[in-house]
Formats: structure tokens, C-alpha cells, sequence
């Protein structure tokens, strides 16, 4: 996948797909929501109509978080998993990892999809001091609707995870909503 740049996580096409789904700046955009980032505290705080609702962590932030619990994730896994996002729903007791794939050719990334089953477990190592569920989730570009990628969509599910196609519905994620964006996505 080489689009003026070496490797996915560099070309343009590939950055701009990411940068589309960032958490972050979409959920700021919904009415409703704002986002604090409180100095000494991993991650950045979601407020709903001012009542503190989640937690969204980025690659080492999430990790920052696990020591802040007293969590020491090298006595629990060998090496660390870096998610490209991750949204803790309070509520729900829930942490979904959300791992953002981008393809226009063929490449590594029809690979990668087929390791969400270790990674989630992984995960669900890391938070199950926590009393955490985990989810384990891609947001895939279009191109993964093609035929040639039913069989690794089936699997995804068959491990109990997860996969969108350039979305995610606020009430998926367990989200509050109100009438001005209850069908608001995020992505």
C-alpha cells in the first residue's frame, strides 16, 4: 500500500483516513459532549451535559492509565500493545479498543486484521484486576467490503470482535445521546 509514502502508516491517503476518525476532535464535535485534559491523569476526561461519562486513551496514554490503577503491565504481558485509540465507557464498565485500518491495494493490513483475537485477550489481561469488559474493534475503510475479505470479517466476529466500516454510533458504544444527535455517529 504505497500511496507517496513507504508503508501504511505513512501515505497520505492512509494518514488522512486516520485523521478522519480521530475521537478526539469528532466527539468534541457532537452537542452535548467536551473533553478535559487534567494535568497528572492519563488520558483525556469525555463529559456529557457536564457528568464525567468515559475516558479516551492514545497508544502509551492507555498505559499511563493501568499505572495510575496500580497496574504494572509487564508482570501481565510480555510486550505492549500500543491501540491506536481507546475509549474507557464508564457506564458500561467498558474498554473498547479501537484499532483504525485504511487499504486501497492489497498489503500487510489483510494480515493484521487476523490478530485481533490474541490482541483482545491481551487486553482483557491487562484491565481484569479492574472488573473491565473489553471490546475489540476495527474501523475499517470501505475497501474491506469486497468479497475477497468475507472470510477474515467472519472470523473477527467468530472471536468475539468487532468491526465498523467508517463509523461508530454514539448508542453502540453505550453512549449518551439527545434528541439534537441520537443518531450521531462518531466516525
Amino acid at each position: 500500500m504505497k500511496s507517496e509514502g513507504v508503508g501504511g502508516h505513512n501515505t497520505i491517503t492512509g494518514l488522512h483516513f486516520e485523521a478522519k476518525v480521530d475521537l478526539h476532535q469528532l466527539l468534541e464535535k457532537i452537542p452535548g459532549y467536551s473533553l478535559e485534559n487534567l494535568p497528572g491523569k492519563a488520558g483525556i476526561d469525555v463529559y456529557f451535559n457536564n457528568n464525567l461519562v468515559a475516558r479516551l486513551f492514545r497508544k502509551y496514554s492507555f498505559y499511563d492509565f493501568l499505572s495510575e490503577k496500580g497496574i504494572n503491565w509487564r508482570q501481565i504481558i510480555s510486550k505492549r500493545l500500543l491501540p491506536d485509540g481507546a475509549i474507557l465507557v464508564i457506564i458500561r464498565d467498558t474498554l473498547f479498543i479501537i484499532e483504525v485500518k485504511f487499504q486501497h491495494v492489497a498489503g500487510s493490513v489483510d494480515e493484521k486484521l487476523q490478530t485481533c483475537d490474541f490482541k483482545r485477550k491481551q487486553y482483557i489481561k491487562l484491565v481484569g484486576p479492574l472488573g473491565l469488559k473489553v471490546e475489540y474493534v476495527y474501523i475499517l475503510s470501505d475497501w474491506f467490503k469486497k468479497p475477497e475479505y468475507k472470510d477474515v470479517l467472519d472470523y473477527i466476529r467468530s472471536v468475539n470482535c468487532e468491526y465498523l466500516f467508517e463509523t461508530i454510533p454514539l448508542k453502540w458504544l453505550g453512549l449518551p445521546t439527545t434528541e439534537d444527535n441520537k443518531g450521531e455517529n462518531i466516525y
